[in-house]
């Protein structure tokens, strides 16, 4: 008889489907073991003496514990067992949510993947900045999450801006479905950061302040300096053949985070939720501050919570809701914890003057 402890930190359905579930690691006497895989026909392998295989089933633990079908969502979660090969025992986790408790729907987000001007730590806006090679493999990093994990869609949405639609293609090819259909929209836009457009945000702050700054980037309803007829992009971005049809209502010269989740609601509100309350598995591939206003939607945050929100580049992000639409539980990082972390870091660094 011996004595383990199994660890997961991260468990994801493959679709929605309850049989499948990867395992990260297995923390025996002798020290840390990796594992993955798997669903019914799948084995894992690791080389500690105690664990040489785990098999998955649906019904029961077999051989030294698979965690049973009622904690394959867990995160962060760790049991002990103690039995020898084939027996099958119980498991006691530390927090137990049933796969599907309450759950109708799963939504997937990401944020583009890092852009030219995201490298050159400038704002961005609507100017249309390609993706960096970083952010291509930040893409395809969040595509490879997606398949391992067996998440599959039927309907795809993304801005009219290049970084974010190259994102999704590159996503798309990942998973080998790139022959979904795709909407596009100027509504999930990048906010319209104005006469900040095109500048450097460390220099910027050196100049104004880093507290301006974090004003003009992070404060929910105040704008930035409009960008006038004079600046180094209006005409590129003003008068871009994409955004002939909007009114001059429509058109902004900048915006602030209020007015970025005012125009991109009614698109989730009219366009999106029917298709999820429909069954339809979403895949929206948008920018970080039209995201954070589907998310602030989604979990009711307030005003300030949602500035301190830092959403990482090529990383999905799931949520499972019910049939209101409201989360079930947290929002999930589909990516290893460090990727995450460091990923959120650096977006909220972007705005601090550079010593």
């Amino acid at each position: 008889m011996s004595r383990f402890t199994l660890r997961w930190s991260v468990f994801f359905l493959r679709g929605n489907n309850p049989d499948h579930v990867i395992v990260t690691r297995v923390t025996t006497p002798t020290g840390r073991r990796h594992l993955r895989g798997g669903g019914r026909g799948f084995r894992c392998w690791a080389s500690a003496p105690v664990v040489r295989s785990v098999g998955f089933g649906n019904a029961a633990l077999h051989t030294h514990g698979c965690p049973p079908p009622g904690l394959w969502r867990n995160r962060d979660q760790s049991a002990e067992f103690e039995g020898s090969a084939g027996e099958r025992k119980s498991v006691q986790s530390h927090r137990k949510r049933g796969v599907g408790a309450g759950m109708a729907h799963r939504l997937v987000l990401i944020r583009h993947g890092e852009s030219l001007w995201n490298r050159e730590n400038r704002f961005s806006g609507w100017f249309d900045a390609d993706l960096s090679e970083t952010g291509e493999e930040e893409a395809r990093r969040g595509g490879r999450a997606l398949k391992d994990a067996g998440y599959e869609f039927d309907v795809c949405y993304t801005s009219v801006l290049t970084r974010a639609i190259r994102t999704l293609w590159l996503v798309l090819d990942g998973t080998d479905q790139v022959w979904l259909p795709v909407q596009r929209t100027w509504r999930l836009n990048e906010r319209h950061y104005g006469g900040l457009t095109g500048r450097n945000k460390a220099e910027t702050a050196a100049q104004h302040g880093e507290a301006q700054v974090k004003i003009w980037r992070r404060s929910f309803d105040v704008r930035p300096p409009p960008m006038d007829k004079g600046h180094d992009f209006y005409e590129t971005i003003s008068k871009d053949r994409r955004y002939t049809h909007l009114t001059a209502a429509q058109m902004p010269h900048c915006e602030s985070l209020k007015d970025t989740i005012a125009r991109a609601l009614p698109f989730w509100n009219h366009q999106i939720t029917p298709q999820i309350r429909e069954g339809r598995r979403v895949l929206i591939v948008a920018h970080g501050n039209s995201l954070r206003g589907i998310v602030k939607h989604l979990e009711g945050m307030s005003e300030e919570a949602v500035l301190e929100l830092n959403l990482p580049t090529g990383v999905p992000l799931v949520y499972d809701l019910d049939q209101d639409l409201r989360p079930v539980g947290p929002m999930q990082f589909l990516g290893d914890e460090e990727t995450v972390k460091k990923a959120m870091a650096d977006v909220a660094e972007q705005g601090n003057a550079k010593k």
